[in-house]
């Protein structure tokens, strides 16, 4: 198909086996990237991802690292320019999240949401950087929460590295203007097929329903394309974050 926004782009999707980061990779794919789908245990997820991009007539493959440690970031950075010559977009999307009451919360805890969820962020965008600033463009969208704009005590860790990947959004698009544009995307309470729903957030929310993996995948693929926008968040959450 000839005309598409992204023909001749290469996307790098951390997190893309499952949920969120599937959504995000098979609509900049289907927008005409080609698709390089990290991930960190699932494999077999991933692996369908890019046979399915494959077969659907796109290009991608998966590729295993730990985005939290900086050499496996380095080698999976060689390994997809290798593969694809070039990275014009990094979506920073792998991440955890889970409940620990403030008082109960611990190092390990800390440490892990810290890891996954922001210095994993910080180290891909460090990566790709100098290969974007080569090429003499590149867009770097990082996934953030509504949790890094609304306090959720039982999700105090959570909050503050998401917080935190707001935050580095803004630096980083400082830092890396002109050539490279830094967004982030905050979602709402996204649901899947075969989840219950959150029928407090749907009565709740202007909108009255839960989002989609579809409904962040638009917002990312509007970043990746836009020229004029950078060190933005934009919150996809049905109204939520107003009430």
């Amino acid at each position: 198909m000839a005309g598409r926004p992204l023909d001749g782009q290469v996307a790098l999707v951390t997190g893309a086996a499952k949920r969120i980061g599937r959504s995000i990779a098979l609509r900049l794919s289907a927008d005409g990237a080609a698709i390089a789908a990290n991930y960190a245990t699932s494999k077999t997820e991933a692996d369908a991802l890019a046979s399915e991009i494959e077969l659907g007539g796109g290009r991608a493959f998966s590729i295993r690292a730990d985005v939290s440690k900086r050499t496996e970031v380095a080698k999976m950075v060689a390994a997809v320019e290798k593969e694809f010559g070039r990275i014009d977009i990094l979506v920073n999307n792998a991440g955890v999240f889970f409940p620990v009451k403030f008082e109960d919360l611990t190092d390990e805890h800390w440490d892990r949401i810290m890891d996954a969820n922001l210095k994993s962020q910080f180290l891909c965008a460090q990566a790709v950087a100098p290969l974007m600033k080569r090429q003499g463009r590149g867009r770097i969208i990082n996934l953030s929460s509504l949790g890094g704009l609304l306090p959720w005590p039982s999700f105090t860790h959570y909050c503050v590295s998401k917080a935190g990947s707001i935050m580095l959004t803004r630096c980083l698009a400082r830092a890396l203007a002109p050539e490279i544009l830094v967004n982030s995307v905050a979602p709402g309470t996204i649901q899947f097929s075969g989840e219950p729903p959150d029928e407090e957030y749907i009565r709740r929310v202007p909108l009255h329903r839960t989002g989609t993996g579809d409904d962040i995948a638009a917002a990312v693929a509007y970043l990746v394309t836009a020229d004029f926008v950078t060190g933005q968040v934009i919150a996809v959450d049905g109204g939520r974050s107003l009430v």
